[in-house]
């Protein structure tokens, strides 16, 4: 037996782009002699193995071929050429409702997926109490699906996959409709499926699930295979990407990159490798704004009187690259250019972060921190940088950030501000209870 339960060989998938429905007819009949038709390759000589009993990850932005290679290798999709080699048997979770019939009841959606995976009645009865458990959606299970919530959907789906005892689980970002206890609930089983030796291969944004429960990662890009390592060295190219980062520099250093070799070889190679794609805010030229490698919200509420503004602003990493995913423990900066456009005294900078409910989780302004500026002149630009640990769990927020004051009158003044101006993704494999970590130290003692 192989030690490998996956072997992709160099598989592309190639679509025919029509412009017009007449010249897909007429090249389906061949009455064309020129194509009428653009080549777009979803993959494009892909190669990756999983061996058995890895949890490995597929990220990559949208577009890169993720959901496309899963669907190529469990069979819902050929590829246009490549091999991808399977041994073991296969449950797959691949987007809201496949495989499902949406005038069954679950119960009969249970049989019909059981029955597609090669389990005769008799095996699938002796499960069926497992998988109603694990779903939890009561008396739901004798209704026909079409009438199910997206929640209940996604429960008695991966209820299904996962119970009947496959030996490669293939999961495509379906887990980001449960809610938080099922999810905790899955990764619980990606954990048992772990310590049984079972082979998981797991496609998701959510970069904390991908950091936590992964052995190795695939980051892919544009349907080409980018680089392939450990969790943390992937999602720091992947952040990259997501600044604009060129991508050559990062195939030239995936090329470079061997991920067999030993852990102190892999250490040294990935910060020589990491130096050649990384994008430094020193890496910023005079004429371009740091914002512009951000992706800003287009419905941020952005007011004030604009004596003062706020004319550049940055998220920076420990090793100062320009990104928006902060691993938690790490330390990170905010950074903000104001111009003033008059005389102004005692300016406040500031900044704050909410949750996605739009709730204030934390912050602080040079006040608090007593950083003053006493008279802004006419002219004068000046950078504020707050740097801190970023300790919050793991997930999105919001980021906001202000140029205030008082006037003479004591009132607060609102100079500019820029209120949900950014995300900011926090990347986590430990997370505790609330918003924030206490960082706690434990100490366990056996006394008798």
């Amino acid at each position: 037996m192989s030690d490998y339960a996956i072997r992709v060989q160099d598989v592309s998938k190639m679509y025919k782009l029509y412009n017009r429905n007449r010249d897909r007819i007429m090249d389906a009949f061949g009455l064309s002699k020129q194509p009428r038709y653009r080549e777009h390759y979803a993959l494009n000589n892909l190669s990756f193995d999983v061996k058995r009993g890895e949890t490995v990850g597929i990220i990559g932005t949208n577009g890169a071929g993720k959901s496309t290679i899963l669907k190529i290798i469990t069979g819902v999709l050929n590829a246009t050429s490549g091999d991808v080699l399977i041994e073991g048997r296969i449950s797959a979770l691949l987007e809201l409702g496949a495989g499902f019939n949406m005038e069954y009841t679950g119960i009969e959606n249970v049989y019909l997926n059981g029955t597609m995976m090669g389990y005769t009645r008799e095996e699938i009865d002796k499960k069926m109490d497992d998988i109603l458990t694990f779903a939890d959606i009561g008396d739901f299970v004798y209704q026909p699906v079409k009438t199910y919530s997206s929640g209940m959907f996604v429960r008695l789906a991966f209820a299904v996959a996962i119970n009947i005892d496959p030996e490669i689980l293939i999961v495509d970002e379906a887990l980001s409709v449960g809610d938080v206890f099922f999810q905790n609930k899955c990764y619980k089983k990606f954990d048992d499926f772990k310590k049984l030796g079972k082979t998981i291969l797991f496609v998701s944004h959510d970069l904390g699930s991908i950091s936590k429960y992964c052995d190795r990662v695939v980051l892919l890009d544009h349907g080409k295979k980018l680089s392939e390592g450990t969790p943390k060295d992937m999602i720091n190219i992947y952040k990259k990407l997501m600044t604009g980062t060129a991508v050559e520099d990062a195939l030239k250093a995936s090329e470079e990159n061997d991920v067999d070799n030993k852990a102190g070889e892999d250490e040294s190679e990935n910060k020589s490798n990491d130096a050649t794609i990384k994008r430094s805010i020193t890496d910023v030229t005079d004429s371009e704004l740091w914002r512009s490698n951000f992706v800003i919200n287009p419905d941020l509420n952005e007011y004030g009187s604009r004596k003062a503004e706020i004319i550049d602003f940055a998220i920076l990493d420990s090793d100062d690259i320009l990104t928006n995913s902060i691993m938690k423990g790490d330390t990170f900066t905010i950074k903000s250019k104001v111009h003033f456009n008059e005389d102004i005294k005692d300016p406040i900078f500031t900044y704050t972060f909410k949750n996605v409910k739009g709730v204030d989780i934390t912050g602080t302004n040079t006040m608090y921190e007593k950083t003053y500026v006493e008279q802004a002149k006419a002219g004068d630009e000046y950078v504020v940088s707050f740097t801190q640990e970023m300790n919050l769990q793991g997930g999105d927020y919001l980021l906001s950030m202000s140029c205030t004051g008082y006037d003479d009158k004591g009132e607060l003044v609102a100079y500019h501000r820029l209120y949900d101006v950014l995300n900011i993704t926090v990347v986590s494999d430990k997370n505790t209870v609330g918003f924030y970590d206490m960082n706690s130290k434990v100490r366990l003692e056996k006394v008798k």
